[in-house]
């Protein structure tokens, strides 16, 4: 069933209005009207059976037939920080990190990037929307977020607060990914750097390792940079999430 999201509560709600693009989506791309019914997920991450009752050019309106939690969302909240790759790359990382499971995905400027995000107001609002489509796709209760691009500085500074900080580094010899899990517990929020095509320049390992980050090995092969993220959170999941 068609699956769209909305950024309020629908506790107690008898009628869901819905406006934006979804608008268009529902009306002229679906081509849906009186009578058909859609799932609409709320803020809360409910699932609420929904038949649509009136459609007109700026809204929807759906009436509420049952309403039940969601249980996609797995116990922990990651956070992908990825350096900004070559090409559509980030289209895929995003779209698949949100399969996946990851909550928030942050492009961010490292020193190894080719990479330019020439307009990140425009690539971020296109993201976005890549992973509104991911989400609706796989099932999600909540919609995950894309940031705009950041500093490596700011990312790792931002980074800070999380329980668990990981940096997958290809030159990191003795600390693998699944033993560092295996030693994590208690653990709700993690952020996970992946480096772009050349890799993290040493300094940017040294500073992360200086606030705490754990530098672990993905494995003896050397990953692509939009591969990387899908199997720190895969791996993540495996230990830690709801697999």
């Amino acid at each position: 069933m068609h699956r769209f999201f909305i950024d309020s509560s629908a506790e107690g709600c008898d009628e869901i209005t819905i406006t934006g693009d979804d608008v268009v989506h529902i009306t002229r791309v679906l081509r849906l009207g009186e009578g058909d019914e859609i799932t609409v997920c709320d803020s809360l991450g409910y699932d609420c059976l929904c038949k649509l009752v009136r459609t007109c050019k700026d809204e929807v309106t759906a009436k509420v037939q049952s309403r039940q939690k969601n249980n996609a969302e797995a116990n922990i909240n990651i956070t992908v920080y990825q350096g900004v790759p070559k090409g559509d790359k980030l289209d895929t990382v995003v779209q698949k990190c949100v399969e996946l499971g990851a909550v928030r995905i942050v492009p961010v400027a490292m020193k190894r990037c080719v990479a330019l995000i020439k307009d990140p107001a425009k690539k971020t609002q296109r993201l976005q929307k890549i992973a509104h489509e991911a989400a609706k796709q796989c099932g999600r209760a909540r919609l995950p977020a894309v940031d705009c691009v950041m500093n490596f500085a700011d990312a790792l500074s931002e980074a800070a607060n999380a329980d668990l900080r990981l940096l997958a580094y290809e030159d990191e010899k003795m600390s693998s990914i699944k033993s560092v899990l295996r030693q994590s517990h208690d653990v709700k929020n993690i952020s996970i750097f992946i480096g772009p095509e050349g890799g993290f320049d040493p300094l940017e390992v040294k500073d992360a390792q200086s606030k705490g980050f754990s530098i672990v090995s993905m494995g003896p092969r050397i990953l692509r940079t939009e591969t990387a993220p899908l199997a720190a959170i895969t791996a993540v999941m495996y230990e830690l999430g709801d697999w």
